[in-house]
């Protein structure tokens, strides 16, 4: 039997690092003095001193090529919440999280990073100031939500001191930055399609929104503290910009930054969450004839109506987590980002 090499500390892996969060992960690694392979089903970028491996999350002999002599692995592909895909949803984040363990475990992987999602816990009503042991949500928003949930449990179940493998969870919530390819740019179609008129309830709900370089801080932080002695194992941290803000607020900041008007009149939330719901259900009965993708889906209205934002505590406490880049600073940073997305541009 082959002598298994053991895996420099400053080697490691990003599953899904052609992606939003995952390419700036590896470039932040990269000026951290990691070596980095990159898993994904299509490559987006070159950097240097980045290895590309590009393969289904599925196919374990694929991991497996890119896990050679790697000690941390971070795990953050997933499709795009929205889609309403089940299939795909649970072959990459329910399927392929299993195979990514098993290739872990048989490539002697030391750690492995998850990027989670605060949304496990949340059912569309109000959270305020949530900590990481509210349950999980019984009845998820969606199905994007519903495998997040199955994929952490799986990753932090599989947290195994005896054999030399360790596991954490990160939760994000709301991220967004530059090259990000959900949040603005939806936004700005939205308001280019006078779609971004209304604020649903009373505007003042708070939300969190997390600049993704603070996401990736959250993650590296996690990265090095996580020891066979620490309390990370197979715990589940909240990592957000720690700064609530209300939700219309926010908007209004990034659609004004870009040259677009801010939302102004008032709906109800009951009246809007309810159209949305009666319009779910009758796209669920039209499905076998005609494909309708509604713009307000309930979990977007409840999204946009609700309280959700997220304690730090104890990412403060077990990791030294703070924020590097403020609220304001990102949203500055963000809408600069952004020149071609301009109100006449």
């Amino acid at each position: 039997m082959a002598t298994r090499v053991r895996p420099s500390s400053k080697r490691c892996a990003v599953i899904g690092g052609s992606g939003f969060l995952g390419r700036h992960l590896v470039e932040r690694l990269v000026d951290r003095g990691y070596t980095v392979s990159v898993f994904d089903i299509r490559q987006a970028y070159e950097l240097p001193g980045v290895t590309f491996h590009l393969g289904d999350l599925c196919d374990k002999q694929a991991l497996l090529s890119a896990l050679k002599e790697v000690s941390v692995v971070f795990h953050c592909a997933s499709p795009a919440p929205g889609s309403d895909d089940r299939s795909l949803f649970q072959r990459v984040n329910v399927d392929g999280t299993r195979t990514v363990i098993q290739a872990c475990l048989e490539a002697g992987v030391q750690k492995l990073v998850l990027t989670s999602s605060a949304s496990v816990v949340f059912e569309g009503t109000d959270i305020k100031n949530g900590k990481e042991d509210l349950p999980y949500a019984k009845k998820p928003i969606d199905y994007y939500t519903a495998t997040k949930i199955q994929q952490e449990k799986l990753v932090l179940e599989a947290c195994s001191k005896e054999k030399g493998f360790l596991t954490v969870a990160i939760r994000p919530h709301g991220i967004f930055g530059p090259r990000d390819p959900q949040l603005v740019p939806i936004l700005v179609d939205s308001a280019r399609r006078g779609k971004m008129k209304f604020i649903i309830g009373d505007g003042s709900n708070l939300v969190d929104f997390t600049y993704v370089e603070n996401v990736v801080h959250g993650h590296i932080l996690a990265a090095e503290h996580l020891k066979a002695d620490s309390p990370l194992c197979a715990q589940a941290y909240h990592i957000t910009n720690d700064e609530p803000v209300r939700f219309w607020d926010f908007m209004s900041q990034v659609l004004v930054g870009l040259g677009y008007s801010a939302p102004r009149l008032h709906l109800p939330y009951a009246l809007v969450y309810g159209l949305s719901l009666l319009l779910w259900l009758i796209t669920l009965v039209l499905r076998p004839l005609v494909q309708i993708k509604p713009t307000f889906t309930p979990m977007r209205v409840a999204l946009a109506g609700t309280h959700h934002y997220y304690s730090c505590a104890r990412a403060k406490q077990d990791l030294g987590y703070r924020p590097p880049v403020s609220l304001q600073e990102a949203i500055t940073r963000t809408v600069e980002s952004y020149p071609h997305l301009r109100q006449g541009a």
